[in-house]
């Protein structure tokens, strides 16, 4: 190995007072710039611009409905309800799963859509999805991009028990040309 001719600098070999004198410089100069600050800007600012937009109305309640279910001397009981713009206008429907409330059994469910005008005082019935008539009950029920999707659960025969639905199909209305109209899959199976 060959050595330098010349000799060894005091200042490459760094020793604890040269990190000590290191760190002391930079916290002089970050103390000094927070003391050193830019004059304030003279050029008028625009304020933000406000966007409004169309308050969402909130949609029926459920609550106080007369529901067409014949339910002798028990109530009728919304079990679900789920919200959405089924009709593209805007306004927020309800969708309601109501049946009567059986204290045994299971009793079938009807499926209403519900909407309010901005100057009525209560919500209204517009459609029926499911008739109580037909014996369905409803089980996964949602609102998904302005479609409303249930699954029912229903009897083969007169003869199945009310405890035990035997059946089982998916079911999804949509709005088209003025009215619901529904369309599942032919996949109504037995369970």
């Amino acid at each position: 190995m060959q050595q330098s001719a010349v000799p060894e600098l005091a200042h490459t070999h760094t020793r604890p007072i040269h990190w000590l004198a290191t760190a002391t410089a930079v916290a002089g100069v970050m103390a000094l710039s927070s003391l050193l600050q830019p004059d304030s800007a003279t050029a008028a600012q625009t304020p933000p611009q406000e966007t409004r937009s169309a308050p969402v109305a909130a949609p029926p309640a459920p609550e106080g409905v007369d529901f067409p279910l014949e339910c002798g001397p028990v109530q009728a009981v919304v079990e679900q309800k789920a919200s959405g713009d089924l009709d593209g206008d805007g306004r927020p429907e309800t969708i309601a799963v109501v049946h009567c409330d059986a204290g045994i059994s299971t009793p079938p469910d009807g499926v209403y859509v519900l909407t309010q005008g901005e100057d009525a005082s209560q919500p209204r019935i517009v459609a029926t999805l499911v008739d109580p008539e037909d014996r369905f009950t409803v089980s996964d029920f949602a609102v998904r991009d302005g479609a409303v999707l249930a699954t029912l659960l229903g009897y083969s025969s007169s003869d199945v028990p009310t405890c035990c639905p035997d059946t089982k199909e998916n079911a999804k209305w949509q709005w088209k040309n003025g009215a619901f109209v529904r369309s599942s899959p032919a996949d109504a199976r037995s369970v």
